[in-house]
């Protein structure tokens, strides 16, 4: 319970890299993920050296550039409703950390653009699933990916699951060989906190029980 509730998404991380045996033991804990007959169906690429100082840089340069993301996984069109509210609260709770005044595209844009440089993580797992899975994959690598998270978190590793940029999957494809039949679904930046940088400094509540939950008796 002290590991859930005390989990949050890093947004700053060191520069030292964590130990291979620590990265090994989180790997081992997640493999421990539920899925759909046991297919296990994710698929996990570790990212880091001077490999993911490559990435990092084609990255930041092709989201910079303002070109058209390409996608394995189609991204959400359009949010409504609660979920654009949601999404709009997490966002200026990060600018509000930053000192980034509403209205300021300049400088929101050039903190989004942090999610392509991956938080200045010294690695990044990449989370990949077989096509022929379909979505049900993509649900079972979720599971995985959580379990991930809270692994590191028991280990003391900050972690921050990246969606933004399976946008960008034909520069991950560029730089980093992936199986041509695999989806990418997302990566996870992880490294030690940088506890001091104020993108750290705030924590998302979660929406309460009863809007989320419903009990059918009978």
């Amino acid at each position: 319970m002290r590991l859930i509730h005390s989990r949050h998404s890093c947004r700053a991380f060191q520069e030292r890299a964590v130990p291979e045996a620590t990265i090994r033991k989180i790997l081992e804990t997640a493999q421990r993920s539920a899925s759909d007959c046991n297919v296990q169906p994710w698929k996990v690429t570790i990212v880091s050296g001077t490999a993911l100082d490559s990435l990092r840089t084609a990255m930041y340069g092709r989201a910079a550039s303002g070109a058209i993301g390409v996608s394995d996984i189609p991204p959400i069109g359009q949010y409504f409703g609660v979920y654009q509210e949601r999404r709009r609260d997490c966002g200026w709770s990060l600018y509000g950390s930053l000192g980034i005044e509403r209205g300021d595209r300049i400088s929101s844009g050039k903190q989004a653009l942090e999610n392509f440089r991956f938080f200045g993580a010294p690695h990044i797992a990449l989370i990949t699933s077989h096509a022929s899975l379909g979505m049900r994959g993509v649900f079972d690598s979720g599971g995985y990916i959580a379990l991930f998270m809270l692994t590191a978190h028991a280990l003391g590793v900050a972690t921050i699951a990246q969606g933004s940029i399976a946008h960008r999957a034909d520069v991950i494809r560029e730089h980093i060989a992936l199986p041509a039949d695999h989806f990418v679904i997302c990566g996870i930046a992880f490294g030690w906190s940088d506890d001091g940088h104020p993108a750290n400094s705030f924590r998302m509540k979660r929406a309460p029980i009863s809007d989320v939950a419903s009990f059918v008796r009978q």
